[in-house]
């Protein structure tokens, strides 16, 4: 296995490291995911700097607007050749007792364009496409966005596929600073600063319905305050069912959060300053 040190790698990852910057309530925030494979050279900004139709990736940015679904690339890890037809694609709803992947192959991406993408956004596959099982690994690699995404995740996806996790390389999901960085879905739980074997423990206690907080970022179906409540929640109860809790957000309250769940009562859980939605 290839090492690489940290402290040659990015100037924001070692200071994070070295500064302790808690990884509680960095999740990027999305209900639901649609994720496209697209191969080839990714640039900072993957969707019109990458060899997908400019035109078509912007006109999916402008159909997911206000959807609560987010769009990212991803392809194979390993070399990456053009694409050939057909891309995988994947649509992934996170919320708890409700979390479900849909996946197909599509020759032409531009069918995207004719998916109900509000009802997708709401959790509603309505029977689209094929069930996927098992948790979906997916690994920041976008080097053009920051190198330590590539030169901490790309060894990383490639360590996990060679050790049989069924993973993808995935376009900037937030967090370069604490790379590597990855989501898991359909669950939406994103983590930092991981390697193999946790990544592995993560997998494992999801398919027994459980979650790994170790090294957790959030849920992505909750803002940053709601990923900072659950969290708390879990810590204070060792609350490890990976559906067991809910957010919610009384607008009278807007420091706080209420979590709760099958046999758990409503806990309101006021928030520090930093995760009032100022990152």
């Amino acid at each position: 296995m290839t090492k690489v040190r940290l402290s040659i790698v990015s100037t924001c990852t070692t200071a994070s490291l070295e500064l302790a910057e808690p990884l509680t309530a960095t999740a990027a925030t999305a209900r639901t995911w649609l994720l496209l494979e697209q191969p080839g050279p990714w640039g900072t900004n993957a969707l019109t700097h990458s060899h997908l139709d400019p035109a078509l990736a912007t006109a999916l940015s402008a159909a997911l607007e206000g959807t609560e679904t987010r769009l990212a690339l991803i392809r194979r890890p390993g070399r990456h050749p053009d694409p050939q037809a057909p891309r995988r694609v994947y649509v992934a709803h996170t919320e708890p007792g409700r979390s479900w992947v849909r996946t197909t192959t599509l020759t032409d991406p531009a069918e995207l364009l004719d998916l109900d993408l509000a009802a997708l956004g709401e959790g509603e596959h309505r029977g689209l496409w094929q069930p996927h099982d098992g948790p979906l690994v997916c690994v920041c690699t976008n080097g053009k966005r920051d190198r330590c995404c590539a030169l901490l995740g790309r060894p990383l996806a490639a360590e996990l596929t060679a050790s049989g996790i069924e993973t993808w390389e995935i376009t900037h999901i937030g967090g370069h600073r604490f790379s590597p960085t990855l989501l898991v879905l359909p669950y939406g739980y994103a983590y930092g600063r991981t390697d193999a074997p946790a990544v592995k423990e993560v997998t494992e206690a999801l398919r027994e319905g459980r979650l790994v907080t170790d090294r957790c970022r959030g849920r992505s179906a909750w803002d940053r305050p709601g990923q900072a409540a659950e969290l708390a929640v879990r810590e204070l109860t060792g609350e490890d069912g990976v559906d067991a809790l809910r957010v919610t957000g009384p607008r009278r309250r807007p420091g706080c959060r209420c979590v709760g769940g099958r046999g758990h009562p409503h806990r309101r859980a006021p928030l520090a300053g930093e995760h009032r939605g100022r990152r």
